[in-house]
């Protein structure tokens, strides 16, 4: 099975599959069902009240994630990574607390 990605996950938000759009973030983001659930509604509501800059907005984790490992930042314990993606998070996918922790700690561990 091909490894699933923030294309997929994109694919599912632009055809309104709010269920193959949570199961995408389950690997993605190392969430569980409720959260995935709950995260690809927020990113749903947030991407239908403002369109495709919200969609370009969501893709700052890319840019997030790849300028702390072009500098060599994107350890354990990087703070300005960390919270650079925590906010993209929180906003786009309305996590918080344990999630939003779990959802870091994925995403800085994701191959290139």
């Amino acid at each position: 099975m091909a490894e699933v990605t923030f294309r997929d996950f994109a694919a599912a938000i632009m055809k309104g599959d709010a269920d193959a759009a949570s199961a995408a973030l389950q690997p993605l983001l190392g969430l569980d069902p409720a959260a995935a659930g709950a995260a690809a509604q927020h990113f749903q509501a947030q991407f239908g009240a403002a369109g495709p800059a919200f969609m370009a907005k969501a893709m700052g984790m890319r840019t997030a994630l790849a300028g702390g490992a072009a500098a060599g930042t994107a350890v354990a314990g990087d703070g300005g990574v960390d919270a650079e993606l925590g906010a993209l998070l929180r906003d786009c996918f309305g996590l918080a607390d344990a999630p939003l922790a779990t959802a870091i700690a994925t995403l800085r561990h994701r191959p290139g």
